[in-house]
């Protein structure tokens, strides 16, 4: 097995997650300038910092398509495009239109990225460590979250334009993610069945493991080709159980409220009293926390398994949520509501956080995964979208609280979803849950 070469091009791949972190959360260190700037309304501001959620979802809902006619590496070459010129864009931006337009674009390229780069990953990756692999994905999404967080808190207050360069510096890793994409080879599972390439596959193959490739091929073609064309719809009776899941997981995920925390953390700690430089602070302190759970959870998902770890994490969130919505109904904040922050952050990014992407990737057919994972990133960024869109007014009508309760109590959900429906995949190849994830046909 030829490590290094696996972990390159996952790694590689998984820039494009440190692209969509940075994207996602640099927009929390911008977005009250921003509103002074144009003045506006609390409707305008919600729709300004959820304009790149909306672009996301049309990302992740059309992603599916370039990935399958273009193919992985080339959807993703272009990804790495888009947020180049978005992130040039979004610094230069001269009114508020223009601003939501390159703002709409990096959403494009989150949703899209969402859909290409977990596929790519765990079609190359064997079996016993595709856990940590397309986790690699998400771990880079929070290493993203936490450079955004702390270049925001250092070019905070630099000049009046300070928001400009909060938002311009994703160039930089953006025009090196457009370079090293062009070093990986196309997915082996892509050539096979889209291009009947099976040679091209195979020497693909052979660079990671050459004693196995052969029979991966084997596999792949035994699996995947033989099926009746009727069943390549997504939503057909076969698929039934692999949609229900993904669509499940992406709506609880986001009823986790994080992306609102992530958003609106400066907002949310400065309700609690903190002034604007401890809050940004705090929220780099998020960053951390999050990183380092999301590196713990990539070193054990393949030994604990992906149910597991979501168990565990639905119980630290339902327990740390109910304390933050009790700490707003009773007033009483002093250091505890970023404490239970950072340590909702550490169950979040050890549990959903490093599963999802993983999870999504994983349970569909090769045939139709391209379509099913862009379904389940449409969902995740739908409700992402929703919940950033809603979130200012809903927090100011009911207050910190109510809504805070909403999303515990949405976890206790999620909890018996994981407990009584999640199936654990570790350790089975894409072709074994195949066979395991999929249906006859109800007649």
């Amino acid at each position: 097995m030829n490590y290094g070469r696996l972990w390159f091009w996952s790694i590689t791949v998984a820039l494009g997650g440190f692209l969509f972190g940075f994207d996602t959360a640099v927009i929390s260190g911008a977005e009250q300038t921003i509103q002074k700037i144009w003045d506006l309304s609390s409707w305008e501001h919600g729709f300004t910092v959820s304009i790149a959620l909306i672009g996301t979802v049309f990302g992740a809902l059309f992603g599916g398509i370039p990935s399958d006619r273009l193919g992985r590496k080339k959807t993703l070459f272009w990804i790495a495009a888009f947020y180049l010129v978005s992130a040039v864009g979004s610094a230069l931006a001269t009114d508020w239109y223009v601003f939501l337009l390159f703002r709409f674009l990096g959403g494009l390229g989150v949703g899209a990225s969402s859909v290409a780069a977990p596929m790519y990953i765990s079609e190359i990756a064997p079996p016993e460590s595709r856990g940590k692999l397309v986790a690699l994905f998400q771990f880079n999404i929070v290493f993203g979250i936490l450079i955004a967080y702390l270049s925001n808190y250092l070019i905070e207050g630099s000049g009046a334009n300070d928001w400009r360069w909060m938002l311009g510096v994703e160039a930089f890793p953006a025009l090196v993610f457009l370079i090293t994409i062009l070093f990986v080879p196309e997915s082996p599972r892509w050539l096979i069945l889209k291009r009947n390439d099976v040679e091209q596959a195979r020497s693909v193959l052979a660079m990671i493991d050459p004693e196995r490739a052969d029979q991966e091929v084997q596999d792949i073609k035994s699996t995947s080709l033989e099926a009746d064309v009727s069943t390549e719809k997504l939503f057909s009776s076969r698929y039934r159980k692999p949609v229900t899941l993904a669509i499940l997981f992406a709506v609880f995920n986001q009823f986790s409220g994080i992306n609102a925390i992530i958003y609106y953390a400066p907002r949310i700690l400065e309700m609690t009293g903190l002034g604007t430089q401890t809050a940004l602070l705090s929220t780099a302190g998020i960053g951390i926390v999050n990183f380092l759970a999301t590196l713990i959870a990539l070193s054990v998902i393949d030994r604990m398994g992906r149910q597991k770890l979501m168990l565990i994490g639905s119980f630290g969130l339902i327990l740390t949520l109910g304390l933050v919505a009790r700490a707003f109904l009773v007033q009483s904040f002093g250091i505890w509501v970023p404490i239970y922050l950072f340590v909702y952050i550490a169950f979040f990014a050890f549990s959903q956080g490093a599963v999802i992407w993983v999870f999504i990737s994983e349970i569909f057919p090769n045939r139709v995964r391209a379509s099913g994972q862009a379904l389940g990133s449409f969902t995740h960024w739908l409700m992402a979208a929703v919940i950033a869109f809603i979130f200012p007014v809903i927090a100011e009508g009911l207050g910190g609280g109510p809504t805070f309760a909403i999303f515990s109590g949405m976890m206790v959900l999620q909890l018996l979803f994981v407990w009584k429906m999640m199936p654990e995949t570790k350790g089975q190849s894409l072709e074994e849950l195949e066979r395991n994830m999929t249906y006859e046909k109800v007649s």
